[in-house]
C-alpha cells in the first residue's frame, strides 16, 4: 500500500472512531439534565405587555428569576418562590402550566458544566416589593418582550420571549 492510501485509511479510521465516540460513548458518560424552574414575570402597562428582567448575581447578565425545584412544591409554585426571592414579585395567582422550556449549561462550583432544562412559567405581577431577600444583589427592569429577547443570552429563552 502506498503512503497516500495508508494515510487516507488512517484518516478514515480516525474519523470513524471520533464519530462513534461523540455519538455513542460520550452521551453515556454525561450526566442527565437537571431541572430548574423559572418565572416569566409580566404586567400590562400603557397598553402593552412588559416582562421583568433581573441581573444575575455572578455576572450581572439579564435573566429571569429561576432556581432549582423545591421539595413539597410543584414547579409552578417554585417559580413563584424564585420570583419573590430574586425580584420581589407578588403574583396574581400561581401559574398552572409552563410556557415552554429552554436548556443551558450551568457551571457548578467544581468547574464542571451541567446540562439544565428550565421550565418557564408565566407569572402575572400584581405588586413589586422593594424589600425582598436579594434586593441588594440584583437590578430589575421592565421591558417589552422583544427587547428582553435581545437582552438575554440563552437562545431558547430568547425564543420564549419573542413568542410571549
Amino acid at each position: 500500500m502506498n503512503n497516500k492510501k495508508g494515510q487516507d485509511l488512517n484518516n478514515g479510521i480516525a474519523a470513524l472512531l471520533k464519530s462513534s465516540f461523540n455519538d455513542y460513548v460520550l452521551p453515556m458518560m454525561q450526566r442527565p439534565s437537571q431541572l430548574q424552574t423559572a418565572a416569566l414575570c409580566y404586567r400590562e402597562a400603557e397598553g402593552e405587555k412588559q416582562v421583568l428582567l433581573i441581573t444575575s448575581r455572578g455576572t450581572g447578565r439579564w435573566v429571569i428569576p429561576k432556581g432549582w425545584t423545591m421539595r413539597g412544591l410543584n414547579a409552578g409554585q417554585a417559580a413563584v418562590v424564585e420570583a419573590w426571592e430574586e425580584a420581589g414579585v407578588r403574583p396574581y395567582a400561581e401559574p398552572a402550566e409552563p410556557l415552554g422550556s429552554f436548556n443551558y449549561k450551568k457551571i457548578k462550583g467544581s468547574g464542571l458544566p451541567v446540562d439544565v432544562e428550565v421550565l418557564v412559567y408565566p407569572v402575572r405581577v400584581t405588586k413589586l416589593e422593594d424589600d425582598f431577600p436579594e434586593a441588594t444583589q440584583r437590578k430589575r427592569a421592565w421591558v417589552r418582550p422583544r427587547d428582553a429577547a435581545n437582552m438575554v443570552d440563552e437562545p431558547g429563552l430568547q425564543d420564549i420571549l419573542r413568542d410571549f
